[in-house]
């Protein structure tokens, strides 16, 4: 099975990206746009100068339990460099979502509590609200967590979109928020 079929029978519609989208990024941006692929797994990442960003992790039914998924993220986690990613948030009724999640915790993972994520899909044209978990070898805030993500939202996310999509994403103003500390605590005193 094609890479992009693996990805697109797992992920859904509203998270994925177009083939022609992810092709054109392997091709055009192969400067930071990458493709870890076997019989078992797809990874597709993107590798900027000072962070990683998963776009899209997949390990087959057959392998999960044996270490493969963990594998890929210590082959990552081996640049030194915080590792960021979007998930949606737990459906209790999606086991998927919950295993993902708990995953991503034993890797060292976690959630980035300031950072709010809400993109309307292309293809759906509903808003999506995603978690953003980061995983850092060095404490890196999460400020810095939040440029990254913009940066991806630009250079991914939004690359050549209304050339591919024939309509633009959102800019990134609109679906990336961060929230200072002083905020969530006046917030916090105010419950």
């Amino acid at each position: 099975m094609h890479w992009y079929e693996k990805l697109n029978q797992y992920f859904p519609i509203e998270e994925m990206k177009s083939k022609e989208h992810m092709e054109t990024l392997l091709q055009e941006r192969s400067d930071i746009y990458h493709k870890d692929e076997g019989p078992l797994h797809v990874l597709m990442y993107a590798e900027f100068d000072y962070f990683v960003f998963i776009d899209y992790l997949f390990v087959s039914k057959d392998a999960r339990g044996q270490g493969l998924g963990h594998k890929l993220l210590e082959k990552l986690k081996r640049k030194e460099k915080p590792i960021i990613l979007e998930v949606e948030p737990v459906d209790y009724e999606d086991s998927d979502s919950e295993k993902r999640l708990r995953f991503y915790k034993r890797e060292g993972f976690q959630h980035a509590q300031s950072i709010g994520y809400r993109r309307r899909s292309l293809a759906t044209n509903e808003i999506n609200q995603m978690e953003i978990l980061y995983w850092t070898p060095s404490g890196e805030s999460e400020e810095m967590i939040y440029e990254a993500m913009g940066k991806t939202y630009k250079q991914i996310h939004t690359y050549k979109d209304q050339e591919i999509y024939g309509s633009s994403y959102q800019p990134v103003e609109e679906v990336l928020t961060f929230q200072e500390d002083d905020d969530r605590e006046d917030m916090l005193k105010d419950l």
